[in-house]
């Protein structure tokens, strides 16, 4: 009998040592989003340089509409409590036909170099920056970084220079990146999906292959808003490939019993739960800054994600409209206190020439209804059904949590997915659009989670 037994636990301690599960990836997407049948014959894989141009029809066409806006009266004291309110709105409106230079903006957008390339049938729009020195010895580290709603390419010029030239800026020459940054499809000049079901997973597949093609074989990854899911994605698809993935924002999208105790308890008793002090201020009372703020914030989500041609009809006819839309999320996820302000705070962190470039990218390209398919491609099937929400990211991950993003997620949330965190900082200050509020702190963090990779090498013990 006791030999028995000893087979039998031998057996058990040979099958738990030898019988590691392998770590599972996300399939890559495959796809043909161009208008018609695939052609038989090859894409053509070719990068052709780009930049943005406007024509003077193009112009008068906006300031004509410009001209023949009208204009609801927003509600006594009611500030950007109901959305953007009307009365700031025009001032906005005459900045926009008075003194807002596009073409000098465009002038902007064109300093950084820009080039599209057909994948899967789309031609795909990138900023591709090289440092403008290395030191000797010293190679470019690849890093790609993406946008979401309803932001753009160009939420990232403000940190760009502080990434690829850091030493000019005051931030050491140690790690020097060269910096990718793709419109996703549908959002600026990438060119719409002319298929359904491409969604974030389809957007991570063809990111990655933008990067294969640039020649990059091992990059790091950058992202908030769909930004997060897309590189979250390219880190399931592509584990030996990317050396790490940086997030300004993460989600969880399956809530279990110890998320409920730890909404319902992790205020009393935070230690029990993996709570920091900062975890509980910025959580707690979780109906106030948790369930009503999702409710009070999603609204947009809900359009988007059911039927977003509808709204959007309306919005690609519309500058004013389209201007109200988005502006009325950089005021809000920016700071939700901004609502009480009759401006809604839109130039305490921005400025009406960053804002309305951003807003004409939308404009010009006509992208806001394809932008808004891209939350039905997403959310159609539900929440936590998709293969890329069950499972778990081994990539060394680094995590910038700002003060002012919409929901916070918590290390010990967060780390259930995010399986090998190396990197979790409580930002001193900014909201949901990282890049283009606080530059500096977001391009200090990226470089301290990248040191910490590199010289631990932690990308090749992902697999230990």
């Amino acid at each position: 009998m006791l030999l028995e037994v000893l087979l039998v636990l031998g057996t058990l301690l040979i099958y738990f040592l030898f019988s590691k599960k392998k770590e599972e990836t996300l399939p890559f997407k495959d796809g043909w989003w161009g208008r018609g049948q695939k052609p038989v014959t090859k894409e053509d894989s070719g990068i052709r340089p780009f930049k943005v141009e406007t024509t003077e029809e193009e112009l008068s066409d906006l300031f004509r509409r410009l001209d023949q806006a009208r204009f609801t009266e927003p509600l006594e004291n009611s500030c950007f409590h109901y959305g953007t309110n009307s009365v700031h709105l025009r001032k906005i409106v005459s900045y926009w036909k008075n003194q807002f230079n596009w073409k000098k903006q465009v002038e902007v957008l064109n300093k950084y170099p820009q080039f599209k390339t057909k994948i899967q049938g789309l031609d795909i729009h990138f900023v591709h920056v090289k440092p403008p020195r290395l030191p000797e010895g010293q190679a470019a580290k690849p890093l790609l970084m993406v946008h979401g709603w309803p932001g753009s390419f160009y939420e990232f010029y403000k940190i760009i220079p502080l990434l690829t030239d850091p030493a000019s800026h005051g931030l050491g020459d140690e790690h020097i990146f060269e910096v990718i940054c793709p419109s996703i499809p549908g959002y600026g000049f990438s060119e719409a999906p002319h298929k359904k079901d491409f969604n974030s997973v389809s957007a991570a597949s063809v990111f990655y292959e933008l990067m294969l093609r640039l020649g990059f074989n091992e990059f790091y990854t950058q992202g908030g808003d769909w930004g997060w899911l897309i590189c979250t994605n390219l880190a399931q698809i592509a584990p030996n490939h990317v050396k790490g993935l940086h997030l300004n924002m993460v989600s969880v999208s399956k809530l279990g019993l110890t998320h409920l105790l730890s909404i319902l308890l992790g205020r009393y008793f935070p230690g029990l739960f993996g709570f920091q002090d900062e975890d509980v201020r910025r959580m707690f009372p979780f109906l106030k800054k948790g369930l009503y703020r999702i409710l009070s914030e999603s609204g947009y989500a809900h359009i988007q994600a059911t039927k977003p041609d509808t709204v959007g009809c309306g919005l690609n006819d519309s500058p004013v409209g389209l201007a109200a839309y988005i502006l009325e999320k950089f005021s809000s996820w920016t700071d939700m206190e901004f609502q009480n302000l009759e401006d809604g705070g839109l130039e305490r962190k921005f400025s009406l020439d960053d804002l309305l470039t951003n807003v004409m990218i939308y404009w010009v390209s006509g992208c806001i209804v394809s932008s808004m398919r891209f939350y039905k491609e997403n959310l159609q099937k539900g929440i936590g059904t998709q293969k890329h929400e069950k499972l778990t990211v081994q990539v060394p991950t680094g995590i910038a949590s700002f003060p002012n993003e919409i929901l916070h997620i918590p290390q010990a949330w967060a780390k259930k997915k995010y399986t090998n965190i190396v990197s979790f900082h409580f930002m001193p200050r900014g909201g949901h659009f990282a890049a283009f509020e606080e530059p500096e702190l977001l391009a200090k963090d990226i470089l301290q989670f990248v040191d910490k990779v590199e010289k631990e090498q932690l990308w090749k013990k992902k697999g230990e």
